[in-house]
């Protein structure tokens, strides 16, 4: 996966189309990823200790790391990623501008 947490990306498809984000969750197995302020859906809690009241939350939900697009910390833009190696660590490079990521 291109992703790491903390990253920021743009979503390009989906109901959130166009908005920005960091990532906050990694679900690798599932290619999926949790980004703040995207993707909101209303959560209905049951009453417990922890939330003695229930009722209803709004919650991050995961999307498919395919619909979002990792931002070039450099140039503030959209970029595709790939891998190289460099001094025995794999990095990763902005396909925009060859530059590292990391």
């Amino acid at each position: 996966m291109f992703l790491k947490t903390g990253d920021k990306v743009r979503v390009i498809s989906g109901k959130d189309k166009g908005k920005d984000g960091n990532v906050k969750k990694i679900l690798a197995d599932k290619n999926r990823v949790v980004v703040e302020g995207i993707n909101i859906i209303k959560k209905h809690q049951k009453a417990s200790q922890a939330n003695p009241q229930g009722g209803i939350q709004s919650v991050e939900a995961a999307i498919d790391a395919s619909n979002v697009m990792l931002i070039d910390p450099s140039t503030n833009e959209t970029t595709r990623v790939s891998f190289e190696v460099k001094d025995g660590k794999k990095v990763r490079i902005s396909k925009k501008t060859n530059k590292s990521i990391d």
